[in-house]
Formats: C-alpha cells, sequence, structure tokens
C-alpha cells in the first residue's frame, strides 16, 4: 500500500442552516486517505461520517475547508467532473436491464466504444463472480447479487477512488459477513482507494486498513484496527469498539492505585493524577479470593456463550465490571454468582484513557 495520499480533506466544516439555526455537522476535520487503502469511516448515526463522505464526492460543498484529489484541489468540482463513484445503501439497479447492462451502462454514458464496454463488462463480471447470471434481470438476483452488480458498475469506470456509504446495511447477518470478505477481496484485487461508510464495528474491524473513528463532527482517533482497539485514546473510542471496563485510579510514580490499595505498573508513563482506565473483557484475570495484588470482587452474574462465559462482577466500591473467560474444554464451571474472587489486569492491558 502506498504511502501517498489518494484524498486529503484539510480543515473540513459543513453546517446546514444558517445563524443561529446552523448545526455544524463537520467541524474542521483533516485527514488524509492513503492510495490504495480500505479506509472505514465508523461511528454513531449524526457522527458526519456520510457528510465527509458526500464532500469528498462533490454531492456537498464544504462550509470551509478543502477536499484533494492525489494533491490537486477539486473543493468546487462538480460530482461528474471526479474520478470518484459511490456505492449506496440503496443499489439504484434498473430493474427492466440484465446484469450486463447494468454494469456496462455507465461506460456507455461516458461514450466508450462498443467493443470496450463489451470487455470492461465482461471482465468486472468475473471479478464479482456472477458469470452464470450475465443475462439474468437484476430484479431477479437476491441481494447479495444486487450487491454485487453495484459494486461491478461501480468499478467499470476504474475511479481512482470507490466510496461505499453503508452498502452493508440491507443484507442478514450470514450474507453481511460474507459480503465483507468480497469487499476486501474486491478492493485487493483492484487496487482502488476505498472509502467504508458504517456504524458496525465488526465491518470496521474485518476489512479496514484503518479506521477513523467519528463522533460530534470530528475524527476522534484514527488508525488499524488493532491499534483502535488495543489501544483507544479516549473514552468514546474505547467504549464504541467492542465491550470495554472503565475504573477510576490515581496515576503515581508509573502506576495506577486502585482502590484497596492494589497497584498496577503501566506500560507507558503517565502524568500523575486522576485518571480513566480502560481494560477489555478478555483481559480480566480472575483468580482466587485474598491473593496478593488483587482487588476484591463479588461474582454478580455468569453468563454461559458456549465459547466464552461472561463474568459479572462487582468491586468493593461498587464498580461493576465483566470478565470474558474461554470455557474449559473438560467442562469445569467458573465460580458461581455469590463467590468472593481476586481480579487483577496485565499491565501492558490498561489504557489511560484522555479526558
Amino acid at each position: 500500500m502506498s504511502e501517498t495520499l489518494a484524498v486529503e480533506a484539510r480543515g473540513a466544516i459543513k453546517e446546514f442552516g444558517q445563524g443561529e439555526n446552523a448545526v455544524r455537522a463537520l467541524d474542521n476535520v483533516s485527514v488524509g486517505i492513503r492510495q490504495g487503502e480500505f479506509f472505514t469511516l465508523l461511528g454513531p448515526s449524526g457522527c458526519g461520517k456520510t457528510t465527509l463522505l458526500r464532500l469528498i464526492a462533490g454531492f456537498e460543498s464544504p462550509t470551509s475547508g478543502q477536499i484533494l484529489l492525489h494533491g490537486e484541489d477539486i473543493t468546487g468540482l462538480p460530482p461528474n467532473k471526479r474520478p470518484i463513484n459511490t456505492v449506496f445503501q440503496s443499489y439504484a439497479l434498473f430493474p427492466h436491464l440484465t446484469v450486463a447492462e447494468n454494469i456496462g451502462f455507465g461506460l456507455q454514458m461516458l461514450g466508450k466504444p462498443k467493443a470496450e464496454v463489451t470487455a470492461r463488462t465482461e471482465e468486472m463480471i468475473r471479478l464479482v463472480k456472477l458469470e452464470s447470471m450475465a443475462g439474468r434481470k437484476t430484479s431477479q438476483l437476491s441481494g447479495g447479487q444486487q450487491q454485487r452488480v453495484a459494486l461491478a458498475r461501480a468499478l467499470a469506470p476504474a475511479p481512482k477512488v470507490l466510496l461505499l456509504d453503508e452498502p452493508l446495511s440491507a443484507l442478514d447477518l450470514k450474507l453481511r459477513k460474507e459480503m465483507q470478505s468480497e469487499l476486501k477481496r474486491l478492493q485487493t484485487e483492484t487496487g482502488i482507494t476505498f472509502i467504508f461508510v458504517t456504524h458496525d464495528q465488526e465491518e470496521a474491524l474485518t476489512m479496514s486498513d484503518r479506521i477513523g473513528v467519528m463522533s460530534g463532527g470530528k475524527i476522534l482517533q484514527i488508525g488499524s484496527p488493532r491499534e483502535i482497539y488495543a489501544h483507544p485514546t479516549n473514552r468514546f473510542v474505547a467504549d464504541f469498539i467492542g465491550e470495554t471496563n472503565f475504573l477510576t485510579a490515581r496515576i503515581r510514580d508509573g502506576k495506577a492505585l486502585l482502590g484497596g490499595g492494589v497497584e498496577i505498573p503501566l506500560a507507558t508513563a503517565r502524568a500523575d493524577g486522576q485518571a480513566t482506565l480502560a481494560v477489555r473483557p478478555e483481559h480480566v484475570r480472575v483468580l482466587p479470593k485474598g491473593m496478593e495484588g488483587t482487588l476484591s470482587a463479588t461474582v454478580t452474574n455468569s453468563v454461559y456463550f458456549g465459547t466464552d462465559s461472561y463474568l459479572h462482577l462487582q468491586l468493593l466500591d461498587g464498580t461493576e465490571i465483566v470478565a470474558r473467560q474461554q470455557t474449559d474444554p473438560a467442562g469445569a464451571r467458573g465460580p458461581e454468582t455469590g463467590a468472593v474472587v481476586g481480579v487483577t489486569f496485565p499491565p501492558a492491558a490498561v489504557q489511560v484513557l484522555e479526558d
């Protein structure tokens, strides 16, 4: 993957309305998306991710700021002049046309020679593995097959960037998981920069090279899926991505001081003072009660999920945390509800969050 930036937003602000009624959908967003990467904008509804996508596509103009494509300012360029295509939640296929006719339609509108349209259409049909359905009307296809047609149609003109606005949201769970793998395969095989918008953390973690987590019109953190999950920088990111336990602690001399006099060494240096710690459930260690260096906790509930069990625990100060434990293959049961246990965390698993 190239370090060259395919798309860049510089200080992008987007406001809808005027005066006191103005709503700021994007608040001074700056981000660089690399050539050939699968970049995901992740966040809850109303966070600004689709607005940023529309600025890149040219469907909206920023109130201020710039949008660049390979270093060229395209802020004022209309959508049809940008080498960018978009796949929406609604695939907008022509039901009276065949798969091949749908895929080739955009190329025909661009005035491409008939032989080129035919060759490129056949190439795209092979890419999305719909050879046996090339002559079938799109109204006769399943949801997943229709999505493949929409992707093939968007990829046919060989855009420099493909924008995807929650294209999997209408599919059922099993098909959605299959299409996650398909999307990543298509992006890898074509080498085209994909910018994907979703509120689904699993989609983001599964497919992305990098993720930009958004909230309130801002990008709060950018990183690889592993970085975002293992090293969230603030409480929103830690809470939005996966399940997280939060604990209040005092940082002193490179250690986190918890209730009951328990000290946990920190993997990285932090300034002294009050702090919020984040620990993933799978990193919570449950030990026999009374062991040195553990927090005393009471099991309030145990939930069996087959491969895992979730222990719901309450610390002495009332803080509730969850421990995720892999099921014992020998069938041994974990602590029962009401049992008192000891709890501790590996230093590398403890993240100190920003305010």
